[in-house]
């Protein structure tokens, strides 16, 4: 029986990918997933108790590995803060190219995530990455004015939106359906672009 209800959960889940990649959160049916999933609407809410809980399951996993990646970057930036090799990393950048290859190794969740997720507790999504971004990178700034580095001082309103188009920029690629190939070279150009932009910008 548990390897029934396994499979049929898989089946949910087949179907629910191609619904919401389909029709966007807010115009999915839950009575099209159970027919694509030979159910009813009925059992179909045995395995999930709602229509946003069925998303969640789709988007989530990706959602936490790109958070535990930005995580992993701000634990970079401070050890090579430590080191005294900051420069060093902000000449090579590299980070859009990094968050590029993960989002394209979950293509079709950042799809939901960007596209699709009118309607959910993600649809603020590309808005709070960049909240979080903006933390991180001024988190570091005052680190290196603690330490005695010359950072010129940034309009706080100016810094948020090029914070949110440096956010938004990485995920145009998708809401173009950019290929990977397309994706990462693009993801490069994005990498000297901003590299450049912020050593400007704080004169570091």
């Amino acid at each position: 029986m548990a390897r029934d209800k396994a499979g049929h959960h898989e089946q949910i889940l087949a179907a629910a990918w191609q619904e919401f990649l389909t029709y966007g959160f807010a115009d999915a049916s839950m009575r099209r997933i159970a027919a694509a999933s030979g159910m009813s609407a009925a059992g179909l809410y045995k395995h999930f108790p709602s229509k946003e809980e069925m998303f969640a399951a789709l988007v989530e996993p990706a959602f936490q590995g790109l958070t535990a990646l930005y995580r992993q970057e701000e634990k970079a930036e401070h050890e090579a803060l430590q080191a005294g090799t900051v420069s060093q990393k902000w000449q090579t950048g590299g980070e859009a190219r990094l968050t590029m290859t993960y989002i394209y190794d979950h293509l079709d969740a950042f799809r939901l995530l960007v596209c699709k997720a009118q309607g959910t507790r993600y649809e603020s999504f590309l808005h709070d990455l960049a909240i979080e971004e903006e933390k991180t990178t001024m988190a570091m700034m005052e680190l290196l004015k603690n330490q005695g580095g010359k950072i010129n001082e940034v309009n706080p309103k100016e810094f948020h939106l090029l914070v949110t188009a440096n956010v938004n920029a990485v995920f145009q690629a998708v809401e173009h359906g950019f290929t990977r190939e397309e994706a990462l070279r693009y993801a490069d150009t994005l990498d000297r672009f901003f590299t450049k932009g912020w050593q400007e910008l704080f004169g570091y």
